[in-house]
């Protein structure tokens, strides 16, 4: 009955980790979306700059600039984060694979 009780517990704590990996993919699709949205708003400055002087607009085109190193900057905090998350994750799975001859059955590599 003992191994019975272990081994649901050890999918439990599996199926946990998968959902902290999900989570992370989740964080990581975000932060790519924030890492792109500075690359559009660039894209559409040059495509525009023929209708301003960059001088006389100076005082616009600072603060967005500041806000897009800004969200360059999360999203590629948010990146390392993830993928370090994951990693950390993909170990703890391989190790509980490694110890429980259990899991074997269900786990591949």
């Amino acid at each position: 009955m003992g191994t019975k009780r272990e081994t649901s517990q050890i999918y439990n704590t599996i199926s946990v980790l998968l959902a902290e990996k999900r989570t992370s993919l989740a964080v990581l699709r975000t932060a790519i979306a924030i890492f792109t949205l500075p690359i559009s708003v660039f894209t559409v400055l040059i495509a525009t700059s023929r209708y301003y002087d960059v001088p006389a607009v100076l005082h616009f085109i600072i603060p967005l600039l500041t806000i897009c190193a800004i969200l360059v900057f999360l999203g590629t905090y948010f990146v390392y984060r993830s993928f370090k998350k994951i990693k950390r994750i993909d170990h703890t799975i391989r190790e509980i694979k490694m110890k429980k001859e259990c899991t074997h059955d269900i786990l591949e590599d």
